[in-house]
């Protein structure tokens, strides 16, 4: 089954434009604010209230200069007005209070939705995902993108409608109390909003590349952090070193001329807008002088017009977030609408105070370990001229153990990645137990099968949390029975902290063949159908390599059972040798068997292994 395309992050992408079209796909992302839409319209309707409450200060600081010059047409004291601004500060704090609350609400948990979504859907994605994407950019931006989704639920949203708000009121009663002097304010407008929209524009721009610059430096810090005994290896500190500063350097520059363009716009805004303030200030002293308005008039004119500026110009700031935000809503969309190979069995969708996890409606599956490759063709999609697997055929009973030999790059790991359906097949089909894979659910098919890779990743916590994770409800007992089995005990009970002991980062503090012992007792307490091994003794030294020999031997017992093998002294004693040239299979056969072509691959093979066996015989 054809599949799409990962998102590309490109940073030649265009910018993205407020239209019908991308506007409704970025309203989808409310879908995981609709369990809070109760706090989302309150919240809104208090701050109607709180920025109607807030436009009552400029009236009445006009009011008490009428009421002080005697010219008021209420009949009301000074103390009277200040313990009426009194009671109206303190029901606009516990309405701002409560606003901010219920907004926090929205976005802390419509986020953490957001979040949890992204995760379930990252991790359910193909294996040829990751091929396409760089991990360390795809996290960089998916954190960004979100953080920024944050941002706009929490302030930049509200704040935008706010100043919606006050500037619709604000003109409102400057058009009601002096026409003229709004007349002339209102002058002013198209020359500040060209200039927002030319100067938000530029701004756009140099956020988009800081942040894209942010996240290749970013990828360098990561990258060099995950390799870090290389870069140590080869002594590339210094180099490493140089290349970070280059990209922080670039950063610095892009964010400069960012901060430019902010500059520029702030100072466009503050002589437009002072400027017509002060204008406009010049003119009401006029009509003061004239008598056709009064001073109380005029001062609350005056912070009207600040205030209905400062709308403004929080209107184009604002307006830029939400574009921002915009295209991060694109672009977690498209992960989120990418195709998963898994079935979630888990709540990725709505409130984060039910995520419990789900029941699978598949039935448990129970595979026997009949497996049989017929006519496989195979290109990796990202390098789809290049055939690796060229009409292979093969059959292995269930209990059978067959090795896979052959030089690098012949398709010995293809195969086994295959099997695990991490890839779809380019013509020929592989069947389990008689049936084709792609009619299995592929988490189930999953659940019979483990690997013992060549190079074993643990997470970074206790030594009990990795080997569980081949059975997360493990009993105690259990998890010891599998270590034991997997020669592991002996060195696990050393530890002073036993199976509590921390493993570090990737198990760095464990050896390689401490950590193979790991992965396979993780592997027998899975106890599944079908094992896979993918040479996972060609690292260790001849101690090791015995301690963790026997320890596989043990877990191939009784189950079908594939090793891609490097040493072919580990597999003297399987049922069936396949040999692989060039993705095709060259010879099949037992090690004795195989041992007898004198012009054949395999003898090949034994013989720069065996010189001195052979030599003697």
């Amino acid at each position: 089954m054809a599949r799409r395309r990962p998102p590309a992050f490109d940073e030649d992408a265009p910018k993205p434009k407020l239209t019908r079209e991308n506007l409704r796909q970025a309203l989808a992302i409310f879908e995981f604010i609709r369990p809070y839409q109760a706090s989302l319209i309150l919240g809104l309707i208090l701050l109607f209230l709180s920025s109607l409450v807030f436009m009552v200060f400029p009236y009445a600081a006009g009011e008490m200069v009428d009421i002080a010059q005697g010219s008021s047409d209420f009949e009301f004291t000074l103390p009277q007005v200040g313990l009426m601004l009194l009671g109206v500060l303190v029901l606009q704090g516990l309405i701002s209070y409560t606003r901010v609350i219920l907004f926090a609400r929205l976005s802390e948990y419509g986020i953490a939705d957001v979040r949890r979504a992204v995760y379930g859907k990252l991790i359910s994605l193909p294996i040829v995902f990751y091929e396409q994407s760089r991990v360390g950019e795809l996290i960089s931006r998916i954190t960004a993108d979100v953080e920024r989704l944050y941002n706009a639920f929490s302030i930049t949203l509200a704040e935008f409608i706010r100043q919606i708000i006050i500037l619709i009121v604000g003109v409102g009663f400057l058009a009601w109390t002096a026409w003229q002097l709004a007349a002339i304010m209102l002058l002013t407008f198209p020359f500040v909003i060209i200039g927002a929209m030319v100067f938000g524009r530029y701004i756009r721009k140099m956020s988009k590349e800081r942040q894209e610059q942010l996240a290749d430096t970013n990828i360098i810090l990561s990258e060099t952090m995950q390799s870090i005994s290389a870069v140590k290896a080869f002594t590339n500190e210094l180099f490493e070193y140089l290349r970070y500063g280059r990209s922080l350097d670039k950063t610095v520059a892009i964010s400069m001329r960012y901060a430019r363009g902010r500059a520029l716009f702030s100072v466009f805004i503050v002589t437009v807008l002072f400027g017509a303030l002060f204008f406009i200030i010049w003119q009401g002293a006029l009509m003061v002088q004239n008598g056709t308005m009064s001073a109380g008039d005029l001062v609350a004119f005056v912070a009207y017009t600040a205030i209905i500026g400062g709308a403004i110009a929080g209107l184009g700031n604002f307006y830029t977030e939400l574009l921002g935000a915009l295209g991060a809503t694109e672009r977690i969309r498209e992960i989120l609408d990418y195709e998963s190979e898994t079935r979630a069995y888990f709540n990725t969708s709505h409130s984060t105070q039910n995520n419990e996890p789900t029941e699978s409606t598949t039935a448990p599956l129970t595979l026997q370990g009949a497996i049989s490759y017929r006519d496989v063709e195979f290109a990796y999609p990202t390098r789809p001229d290049v055939e690796v697997l060229k009409g292979v055929s093969l059959d292995i009973a269930p209990g059978e153990k067959v090795a896979l030999v052959g030089t690098s790059g012949s398709g010995k790991s293809t195969m086994v990645s295959l099997l695990l359906r991490f890839y779809e097949l380019t013509g020929g089909s592989i069947t389990v137990d008689g049936r084709d894979l792609t009619e299995y659910d592929i988490t189930r098919f999953r659940e019979n099968m483990a690997i013992v890779p060549q190079e074993v990743l643990l997470f970074g916590g206790t030594i009990r949390e990795n080997i569980s994770y081949g059975k997360p409800d493990a009993t105690d007992a259990e998890i010891r029975a599998a270590a034991e089995q997997a020669n592991a005990w002996e060195f696990i009970r050393d530890f002073p902290e036993g199976m509590e002991t921390l493993v570090g980062e990737r198990g760095i503090k464990l050896s390689g063949g401490q950590r193979q012992r790991i992965a396979i007792a993780r592997a027998i307490l899975k106890d599944p159908a079908i094992l896979l091994l993918d040479e996972a003794t060609s690292s260790l030294d001849a101690e090791s390599e015995r301690v963790v020999q026997e320890a596989l031997d043990t877990l191939m017992q009784g189950r079908t059972s594939i090793i891609i093998a490097h040493r072919l002294a580990t597999i003297r004693n399987v049922d069936r040798i396949y040999v692989l040239e060039d993705g095709r299979i060259v010879e099949r056969g037992t090690h004795n068997e195989l041992s007898m072509i004198e012009d054949g691959a395999y003898n090949a093979l034994a013989k720069l292994q065996f010189a001195s066996e052979f030599s003697e015989g």
